[in-house]
C-alpha cells in the first residue's frame, strides 16, 4: 500500500503546477533517488484546458506544443496592429497533450507513485509533513501543494478580481482563418460587464479557439458568455455558419493577497502559492520559473526554500496599482491595455508582464499611461497598511 511507503516529496494536486514540478525533478539527475507521491483526485485524461504563453527559444515543454506563432494581432478602441513577436513566440499547449506527456514520463521513471484520492488537508511539521485524503494518511519530508483550499481570507485592503473565460473551438466548412495570424487581445467587444476581450488562436484553416475573457468582480451567467462568443464570431470574424467542437471554461483569481509560499515543510505552488500574475492572470511561465527555482534549491541546498527578491516586491506594487485602477473603475481596462500596446514594443510588454524589465524600461512603459490617475493609485498602494 502506498501509505506505508516512505516518501521524500508528496505533490498534492496534479494540475499544471504539480505536474510541472515533477517533470523538473525528473529532469534533474541529482534528484533521481527521491521518492515522490502524486495525489490527484481526477484521472486527467481530458482536454479540459489550453495554456498559451510567450517564450524565447525552445522551452522545457517544446516537444508537446500544439501550435506556436511568431506574430499576433492586437485590437483596441481606435487601434489595431499586427505585431512581430521575435525573439518571442506565442505558444499553445493542449491540456490533454500535457497530461499524457507528464504521466508517461512518470510511468517511465519508476520514481513516482500516483494515487487518485481527494486531498482533505495538508499539515506541516518540524521534520515530517502529513497529507490526509478521503481514504488515507501519508507523510514525507516536504509537501509540494498546488491545491487552493477555498478563497483566501482577504484583508480590508486586499483586492480580489476574477479572470474568467469561456472558449469554443469552432469549425467551419470553408477556410476562415489565417494560420499565421492569431489575435492576442481584442478589446473592441462590448465592455458593459467590465474589462472584456477576446483572443483567437487558429488551429487549422477551418478550426480555431475563440475565447471570451473578462476581468471583473463577478462571474457571468452561462448564456452571457455564449452571447459574447456568438456576437464576436459573427461581428468580428464574419462567420455565420460553424460547429462548436469543444468548450472550455475557467476562473483565475486576480488578487494582491499575499499567499504563503511556504509554511514549515509545505511549499505552495501555482495559484495556491501566489504564482499567478495578479494583474493579468498569467500563470504558466511563473509556474515553470518557480519549479526551476525549487529544483535548483533542492539540488544545491537540500531544501526547497526560496526567497522573494526586492525586484519581485516592486512588480507586486505595479500589480497592486493596476488592480486598484480596475477595482475602483478609475479607467477602463480596454483603454489601459490599448495605450500600452499602442506606445510600446510588444517585446517590452512581455518582459514587463514576466517581471523581467529594468526600472528604466518600466518608467518608459508607465509613461505611456495617464500619469495622474496612476500616480494617485500607486501612491495609495505604497502608503496603505499591509
Amino acid at each position: 500500500m502506498h501509505q506505508n511507503k516512505q516518501y521524500d516529496y508528496i505533490v498534492t494536486g496534479g494540475g499544471c503546477a504539480g505536474l510541472s514540478f515533477i517533470m523538473h525533478v525528473l529532469n534533474e539527475p541529482q534528484l533521481a533517488d527521491k521518492r515522490i507521491l502524486l495525489i490527484e483526485k481526477e484521472l486527467k485524461n481530458q482536454n479540459d484546458r489550453t495554456w498559451c504563453y510567450w517564450e524565447k527559444g525552445e522551452g522545457f515543454f517544446e516537444d508537446i506544443l500544439f501550435r506556436k506563432w511568431n506574430q499576433a494581432w492586437f485590437h483596441g478602441p481606435g487601434y489595431s496592429s499586427k505585431k512581430s513577436l521575435s525573439p518571442y513566440a506565442y505558444k499553445m499547449i493542449r491540456g490533454v497533450d500535457f497530461y499524457q506527456h507528464c504521466f508517461q514520463k512518470i510511468k517511465d521513471s519508476k520514481q513516482v507513485d500516483v494515487v487518485h484520492e481527494e486531498v482533505v488537508s495538508v499539515e506541516g511539521g518540524e521534520e515530517v509533513a502529513h497529507v490526509q485524503t478521503n481514504t488515507c494518511s501519508y507523510s514525507c519530508k516536504y509537501v509540494f501543494n498546488s491545491i487552493l483550499f477555498g478563497i483566501p481570507q482577504l484583508g480590508k485592503n486586499n483586492y480580489y478580481l476574477l479572470q474568467h473565460f469561456k472558449g469554443w473551438i469552432i469549425e467551419t466548412d470553408d477556410d476562415a482563418f489565417s494560420m499565421e495570424e492569431p489575435t492576442l487581445m481584442d478589446f473592441r467587444v462590448d465592455q458593459k460587464f467590465g474589462t472584456t476581450f477576446v483572443y483567437v488562436m487558429p488551429l487549422e484553416k477551418n478550426r480555431a479557439l475563440v475565447e471570451y475573457t473578462l476581468f471583473t468582480k463577478e462571474l457571468l451567467k452561462g448564456e452571457e458568455y455564449d452571447a459574447g462568443l456568438r456576437a464576436y464570431i459573427q461581428d468580428y470574424l464574419g462567420i455565420k455558419e460553424y460547429r462548436i467542437a469543444e468548450e472550455e471554461y475557467g476562473i483565475i483569481p486576480m488578487t494582491d493577497f499575499k499567499f504563503s509560499a511556504t509554511h514549515k515543510n509545505i511549499v505552495n505552488m501555482g495559484t495556491a502559492g501566489g504564482f499567478t500574475k495578479p494583474s493579468s492572470g498569467y500563470t504558466f511561465r511563473y509556474i515553470q520559473k518557480h519549479a526551476m527555482k525549487l529544483v535548483s534549491s533542492l539540488k544545491e541546498n537540500g531544501h526547497p526554500h526560496v526567497t522573494e527578491s526586492r525586484m519581485q516586491r516592486r512588480f507586486r506594487w505595479y500589480d497592486q496599482t493596476l488592480l486598484h485602477m480596475l477595482h475602483f473603475d478609475k479607467m477602463p481596462g480596454s483603454k489601459i491595455f490599448t495605450l500600452l500596446f499602442k506606445h510600446n514594443r510588444i517585446q517590452s510588454i512581455f518582459r514587463f508582464l514576466d517581471n523581467e524589465t529594468s526600472v528604466g524600461e518600466e518608467v518608459f512603459l508607465l509613461n505611456s499611461l495617464p500619469q495622474i490617475p496612476f500616480m494617485k493609485a500607486g501612491w495609495h498602494e505604497l502608503m496603505k497598511s499591509e
